[in-house]
């Protein structure tokens, strides 16, 4: 018995180590990911966290929740073959840019501008996914001049609701992995091991069965995305303030935005922006509403396709913009 004991005490040790190396490489891995191609900017808005790669047209973009430089260059690094410039940029909160004060949409947007000022860039393009839509927009609202084309991915945006409810419906195990898994790198390493269909139905907020229908690059777009939110201690204030913002929304004056605007949408998107994604496209002059019927939250099924929608409408905002007359 005793040796039995002992073989068992064994084994656990070993599983305990194994799982413990395997931890501090997988983050080690994380850290290494988010330190490549990572500057900090100084500017009067504090520091800005941001990578680029590419020449020619800039074309800022602006992460959702859970995001930072790697979640930018992870779903417009392409952009760069088109001969565009694409600045990938850490919201407040996230990896190197810290939480100011003031870390509304607003302050946000005026942050993009100081970002640009720093790096010698009149005008930008911009693309805001997810919960990085709200200052994106108001960066077209407030810096109407600076910004020629606008693209809002899956945004997180006002739409009017009964009764005043929030724009947006987090997936129902959002807020106990929210304070859970998302408030230490080691459970959010082990949920995304052991639980990776809640995780996939409730970070990525993307119906579990579609992505079991996917093919092997989808697949493995899906799992990059969870593997790239590590470190979310690096994270976790950016995540907090995104969760205030998305759950406050309020209407933005969208008649008043002049860039042309491209609005990317997924029927069946598990926080609920459909509905605002389409309001959206509705109110801003001129804008153009692609939608998927099925994808969730992170497009499953559309991303080559996605790529292309968002090239295409860059490429032909640079034409008209080259070919205008200069004053």
């Amino acid at each position: 018995m005793k040796i039995f004991l002992g073989v068992i005490l064994l084994l656990a040790i070993g599983a305990i180590a194994f799982v413990y190396l395997s931890y501090r490489r997988d983050l080690g891995s994380a850290y290494e990911r988010i330190a490549a191609g990572s500057i900090v900017a100084h500017t009067p808005c504090g520091p800005i966290e941001y990578a680029s790669v590419g020449e020619g047209d800039p074309v800022l973009v602006v992460h959702g929740a859970g995001g930072g430089i790697d979640q930018g260059m992870d779903a417009a690094k392409s952009l760069a073959t088109l001969g565009f410039r694409v600045i990938a940029v850490s919201r407040f909160g996230y990896l190197r840019t810290p939480l100011p004060a003031d870390a509304s949409p607003e302050a946000q947007a005026d942050a993009h501008a100081c970002l640009l000022d720093a790096l010698g860039i009149r005008r930008a393009a911009v693309i805001g996914a997810s919960a990085g839509a709200p200052s994106a927009m108001q960066f077209a609202l407030r810096h109407p001049e600076r910004c020629p084309a606008l693209v809002l991915l899956v945004p997180a945006a006002y739409v009017p609701r009964p009764g005043g409810a929030p724009s947006l419906t987090p997936p129902p195990a959002a807020e106990f992995l929210f304070d859970t898994a998302l408030r230490s790198d080691f459970l959010y390493w082990a949920w995304i091991r052991l639980a990776n269909g809640i995780m996939v139905a409730n970070i990525l907020a993307t119906p579990p069965e579609v992505l079991e229908r996917a093919d092997a690059d989808e697949q493995a777009r899906a799992a990059q995305l969870l593997e790239h939110t590590l470190p979310v201690s690096l994270r976790r204030q950016g995540f907090v303030n995104d969760a205030r913002v998305t759950l406050s929304l309020r209407r933005y004056d969208l008649e008043r935005i002049r860039a042309p605007t491209l609005v990317i949408a997924v029927q069946d998107d598990r926080f609920g922006i459909w509905r605002a994604a389409r309001y959206t496209a509705e109110h801003i002059p001129g804008a153009r509403f692609v939608g998927y019927p099925t994808g969730g939250h992170v497009w499953i099924g559309h991303h080559k396709d996605m790529l292309g929608e968002i090239a295409g409408f860059l490429t032909q905002q640079r034409e008209r913009g080259r070919s205008a007359p200069r004053s």
